[in-house]
């Protein structure tokens, strides 16, 4: 039996090459599993991951924490798959958290708007400390809520970095002080 059909029974049934997740109970956290990734997201591989997250919340796990250290590439079907697990677990009362993404897949979650709907931390322990304290690691100014210079509309933004207005679809940059200007 592999380590990670100990946690979830028959995950380890359906692999892909291209992506291999690993998971790991997280004791101290409720309902809570680690999921490391080595690969990449993209159309053709998003249903088997969402088929394997699925099995885990299945299994009861309700709080994600997911290290991205080593996810390479995410698409915007990989992104529509993390968007239908976050309701699936805030529906249930948990929470996901993302951990150390790399520069270019968080460059997707921003241009694409969907950084402002999860949680990104820079660390797996800053993911840990967001549940075992119920708050967000300290950024100085984060979150804020500013207007778009583009059509004034409201955007949130839990930390710095280029993202996309949901309104107008203006390229923004929020600077880590909380000033806003186009990108």
């Amino acid at each position: 039996m592999s380590p990670n059909d100990t946690i979830v029974p028959d995950f380890d049934n359906e692999t892909d090459e291209s992506l291999r997740i690993t998971l790991k109970k997280i004791d101290t956290i409720e309902h809570c599993c680690l999921i490391e990734f080595d690969g990449y997201i993209d159309t053709y591989n998003s249903s088997f991951f969402q088929n394997q997250i699925t099995k885990v919340f299945a299994a009861g796990y309700i709080n994600f924490i997911f290290n991205c250290e080593r996810l390479s590439y995410i698409s915007s079907t990989g992104l529509g798959s993390f968007t239908i697990l976050l309701k699936m677990v805030r529906g249930k009362g948990g929470d996901l958290v993302l951990a150390a993404i790399q520069p270019k897949v968080d460059e997707v979650f921003q241009i694409l708007g969907f950084s402002q709907f999860f949680t990104i931390v820079p660390a797996v322990e800053d993911a840990m400390a967001h549940f075992c304290n119920g708050v967000k690691p300290s950024m100085s100014v984060f979150p804020k809520v500013l207007a778009c210079p583009s059509c004034g509309k409201s955007v949130k933004a839990v930390r710095a970095g280029r993202f996309r207005c949901m309104s107008c679809k203006a390229i923004i940059v929020i600077s880590e002080d909380g000033n806003i200007m186009l990108g």
